[in-house]
């Protein structure tokens, strides 16, 4: 039993492919912004396989901007005209587009989200520190933002004479709706629907698997970030407004309680709890059982191998639900 249950497991298929592109614009009528909510209708109807362009806006809204010194000639009307329509927020700060319902996505199946390619809205990003938040409150009680001037040419960000920072753009929050009994929860903490895990990694190349919790699973996205250091340790990243070009594909046959991820080079998986250690433990339970269930392991082979051979890493620090990631090297397998 237990080797059918493995090759279920690693032989999980999406649904037909459809193929299809779809565009979605970064509108009033398909932002909501501070929640993730099984009960909203949704904005887009898509088949596994299909491709989607999803504009979204930096979180926060414009204040941000503002504060960091951007003039109002530069702030795109597609920002002014969403900031303007919405009045309904939170209880969280990101204004999130969505909800996108997919076809056969239902309940214990997994939601396969492949970011293709990324793009920035505007040439520019801000980051900072308000009151009361972040790693260290109280040595930085007031706030102070920046803003960053992009160089698309070269990738990059000038932080100050002799420091130049590399671009890495991703979406903090890609998350599907909670389960519909649990309603309305904050765009903040991540969870079992994925939403906020800021986890840099996640860039164009890299592929998310996101625990389907309410039919149609309901994906929305947005947070977007032109680069992070692990810790968001502010409770900033490098804020700003982006284009993403996802796939979709249901996964059936294929059991996750928690989102996990994989890059070109690695496979990850994440630990969410409000304490650190409770975080770092999850993930490495996580990745003893992706390494049971995926690669064929023996529990204790697999304790030892993620010890000698997974990077456990502090995801985020400061969205009240910590996160730790876990990864390991696709090289260190056998093709």
């Amino acid at each position: 039993m237990k080797k059918l249950i493995l090759i279920l497991l690693l032989t999980a298929t999406p649904l037909a492919q459809s193929g299809r592109t779809h565009e979605l614009r970064l509108l009033p009528q398909n932002v909501h912004w501070g929640y993730y909510d099984a009960t909203l209708k949704p904005v887009l109807r898509v088949a596994s396989g299909d491709t989607i362009r999803v504009e979204t806006m930096v979180a926060g809204g414009l204040a941000r901007l503002r504060a960091a010194g951007v003039s109002e000639a530069e702030i795109p009307e597609a920002l002014k005209v969403v900031e303007a329509a919405i009045s309904e927020r939170g209880p969280g700060v990101h204004p999130l587009t969505g909800p996108i319902f997919v076809d056969g996505a239902a309940p214990g199946d997994v939601l396969e989200v492949k970011i293709l390619a990324i793009e920035f809205l505007h040439p520019y990003g801000v980051a900072g520190f308000i009151p009361g938040s972040g790693t260290l409150p109280d040595d930085f009680p007031y706030s102070a933002f920046r803003l960053f001037r992009f160089d698309a040419g070269r990738g990059t960000a000038a932080f100050a004479p002799g420091i130049t920072l590399r671009l890495a753009p991703f979406f903090g929050s890609i998350g599907v709706a909670p389960n519909p009994i649990v309603r309305r929860v904050s765009s903040g903490p991540p969870g079992p629907h994925t939403g906020n895990l800021d986890n840099k990694e996640l860039v164009t190349g890299s592929t998310l698997y996101l625990p389907v919790q309410a039919p149609g699973a309901l994906l929305s996205l947005g947070d977007g970030h032109a680069m992070q250091g692990d810790g968001e340790v502010t409770l900033t990243a490098l804020e700003t407004s982006l284009r993403g070009t996802i796939q979709v594909s249901v996964r059936k046959g294929m059991r996750l309680n928690w989102p996990r991820a994989e890059t070109p080079t690695h496979y990850i998986v994440m630990g969410l709890n409000p304490d650190l250690d409770e975080a770092a433990r999850l993930a490495t339970r996580e990745m003893i059982d992706f390494l049971v269930t995926q690669k064929g392991m023996t529990r204790d082979d697999a304790y030892i191998l993620t010890s000698v051979g997974a990077d456990l890493r502090v995801t985020q620090l400061v969205d009240g639900t910590k996160g730790v990631h876990a990864m390991i090297a696709k090289s260190i397998f056998a093709k």
